[in-house]
């Protein structure tokens, strides 16, 4: 008998609609995290900012406590009403991004983007843990990437939204109008979804680690070393991706002389024809994976890394706008088949009761590296490259994440080795009598 899981027949009651609250809730949460990036030019150029400041505001300012407070949230999803506590932090986080259009220095821009990364923190382990008990083992992958969905669907809003209103009325108006309506989804999410707490049951041992027990061991977890490959994978494939969304606009608009507004159409329009199929295609493509071999989906996704390669030296060296473009959108789709993926194997990993955990400990490794320390290094090597008098220098830098991409392959390929050698010594465990 497979010793894997013994896995639900059908979703539980409640679960389409669950899973598409959750979709908008993580829509409206990338919105309001992506949403400075459309802005960047003109916050720039009325706060007089450089790269690195840019870059601090629109990742790693976000990220200090998003990461930070990525395991205690993910604990207290362990044992708290996951429904009000992601209510919680919808408003929070939408309430600061509202406040950022009020603010006028860097350093108040900071705070705000700070307080934007505590809210948004309590998402992801409640979340993904809240889509653990609603679906069964076998259709993880694929509920985690209609979940994912809401990447792309609130970048878009934040390309199409930020770029036209920022056009009308300053980029002041577009923190107002995009910001503060996440509060009344918050109550709707409140009145429609309910806590399905699951009872303890068996897990099977996920990525090379032994059982997790019952009780939370969280050391069994950070010392598992397929994981860390795991995690470490995701982070640079994270990377990369992120990227895309943070530089690409403003590059665009200033390699190309185009405008704020038509950018941000361009961007929005590539983000939800390749976002959107690259994230649903993905969670059905990495399952069908999964079901042939044990590391199907980590194998998956060190494809869709390799494939980024190509597109993003395409992308960086096109010739005109329409060109680059049409490497942007492919770019984009396999650039965000990774996120049903990653989060479908961490529900193998652990028990139902430390799946938060074990969601909060992922995202702190993808955060750290993807969204803190990435940004902030590539903004400080476009400065010496030159950027503050050639705007145009960053593209020298980004060369850095087709890198990224390759070796975030190496090391998906090593986890999922990892991950189908385990499970064959557990199988042959479990029959005795195989020759």
């Amino acid at each position: 008998m497979n010793a894997h899981a013994q896995p639900q027949p059908r979703p539980m009651p409640g679960a389409w609609t669950t899973l598409t609250l959750l979709s908008l809730v993580y829509a409206f949460n990338f919105l309001d995290r992506t949403l400075i990036y459309i802005l960047f030019t003109p916050i720039k150029a009325e706060l007089g900012l450089g790269e690195l400041e840019l870059a601090l505001l629109g990742s790693t300012s976000f990220v200090i406590f998003y990461t930070v407070l990525g395991v205690p949230f993910g604990r207290l999803a362990d044992r708290v009403n996951r429904v009000r506590m992601i209510a919680v932090g919808l408003v929070v986080w939408s309430v600061f991004s509202g406040l950022t259009g009020l603010m006028h220095s860097f350093e108040a821009l900071f705070a705000c983007r700070l307080m934007v990364g505590v809210g948004e923190a309590t998402l992801g382990p409640a979340a993904i843990s809240l889509l653990a008990d609603y679906f069964p083992a076998g259709r993880r992958a694929n509920a985690n990437a209609l979940y994912a969905a809401g990447v792309p669907i609130g970048a878009a809003a934040a390309m199409f939204g930020g770029g036209a209103i920022a056009q009308a009325w300053g980029w002041r108006g577009a923190f107002f109008a995009l910001g503060f309506p996440g509060v009344v989804l918050a109550a709707v999410l409140l009145l429609t979804v309910r806590e399905p707490r699951s009872k303890p049951a068996a897990t099977v041992p996920a990525l090379g680690a032994p059982v997790v027990p019952h009780r939370s061991n969280w050391r069994a977890i950070v010392n598992n070393p397929a994981l860390r490959r795991h995690t470490l994978g995701y982070a640079l494939f994270a990377l990369a991706a992120n990227a895309v969304s943070m530089w690409i606009p403003s590059l665009l608009a200033v390699k190309y002389d185009q405008e704020l507004k038509t950018v941000g159409m361009a961007m929005g329009a590539c983000t939800l024809i390749g976002g959107i199929s690259g994230s649903l295609l993905g969670g059905r493509l990495a399952d069908a994976w999964r079901a042939r071999s044990a590391g199907g989906r980590l194998r998956f996704s060190a494809t869709a890394a390799m494939v980024c390669v190509p597109l993003w030296f395409g992308l960086l060296s096109a010739p005109s706008f329409t060109v680059a473009l049409l490497f942007l959108t492919p770019l984009l789709a396999a650039a965000l088949m990774w996120l049903g993926p990653a989060s479908a194997d961490l529900a193998e990993i652990v028990a139902p009761e430390d799946r938060g955990l074990a969601v909060g400990l992922y995202f702190f490794g993808v955060n750290a590296v993807g969204y803190g320390l990435g940004p902030p290094v590539l903004g400080w090597l476009a400065e010496r490259a030159g950027s503050a008098t050639d705007p145009r220098r960053v593209a020298d830098v980004l060369v850095l994440c087709p890198v990224a991409c390759c070796v975030a392959a190496l090391c998906l390929l090593a986890a999922a080795r990892m991950r189908e050698r385990r499970v064959r010594v557990v199988e042959s465990l479990a029959s005795p009598h195989l020759a």
